[in-house]
């Protein structure tokens, strides 16, 4: 990938997706676990001229909210280095606190990715999910969602296989794209001089067996009609039968490994008696 500096233009009639990439196709791409060193889950997704770094944390805790219930809990955060974009923003921790796009983008990850995991077989446990992003060219929070499960199932895959976990949680495969509207033209993946510059943009969050857990909308240049909407869903889908995809390349290795512990079980050691343990009388 250039680290040459790109440049965009905020005048809709002269944008222009780059030749050889169609309207239904995503950026290039490269999605990868083992991204960090400590973290029990880690992955990194370069999306385009976007990359995002993501960290899964397994704690043996969970919120107030969640004690002797027997369940667990995940949850996000999300923030972006001061130079991921074209002129440097302040870091959060100098103004005491997240900003509220800030807050809204990491609830809308934790919410996504709690509707993959089935708490009950999680147990007691919290998962945080740490998004930074690296470089911001369009698509961060759809981008921090796709890594992110990414992350968070080589973490539960790490802890079913170590045992910590009886059954395996996670129950629904979850990404998340862009997709909306530029010089009438529906678009998927867009990337920032094409989202600058949008009549109609939207966020869709999925599951890849085409259930919908959220869309963001909004008409940003022009109210949109109903069909216009099915139509960008439809090319949504599309981007993430995709990702989907590239997913599961990404975690091929432990879910084969996943899969072969489910399938033959998992070995118990035969009950010793008394004289094993102690020896005769």
């Amino acid at each position: 990938m250039s680290s040459e500096p790109t440049s965009s233009s905020t005048d809709p009639g002269r944008h222009r997706r780059p030749e050889g990439r169609g309207l239904a196709a995503l950026r290039p791409m490269t999605l990868r676990t083992g991204a960090m060193k400590f973290a029990e889950g880690s992955a990194q997704i370069d999306l385009g001229d976007t990359r995002v770094l993501v960290a899964a944390t397994v704690e043996p805790k969970v919120p107030r909210f969640r004690a002797d219930s027997g369940l667990g809990w995940v949850t996000a955060e999300y923030s972006m280095l001061p130079r991921a974009t074209h002129s440097r923003s302040g870091r959060e921790v100098q103004r005491g606190r997240p900003g509220g796009r800030t807050m809204e983008i990491q609830r809308l990850i934790g919410r996504s990715l709690r509707a993959s995991v089935d708490f009950a077989a999680l147990g007691e446990h919290t998962v945080t999910l740490d998004c930074d992003v690296l470089q911001a060219d369009g698509g961060t929070r759809t981008a921090s969602i796709t890594a992110a499960y990414v992350a968070l199932v080589e973490a539960m895959g790490k802890a079913f296989l170590a045992g910590d976990l009886v059954r395996w949680p996670i129950e629904q495969q979850v990404a998340a794209v862009s997709v909306g509207i530029v010089d009438g033209t529906p678009l998927l993946d867009l990337e920032y001089c094409e989202d600058s510059v949008a009549e109609v943009d939207l966020n869709v969050v999925a599951t890849l067996d085409g259930e919908l857990i959220e869309v963001q909308g909004t008409g940003e240049q022009r109210s949109f009609r109903r069909q216009e909407l099915d139509d960008l869903l439809d090319l949504a889908m599309e981007g993430i039968r995709q990702l989907g995809e590239l997913q599961n390349a990404a975690l091929a290795p432990m879910l084969e490994d996943v899969q072969a512990l489910q399938q033959r079980g998992r070995r118990r050691a035969k009950p010793r008696d008394e004289k094993e343990l102690w020896g005769a009388p």
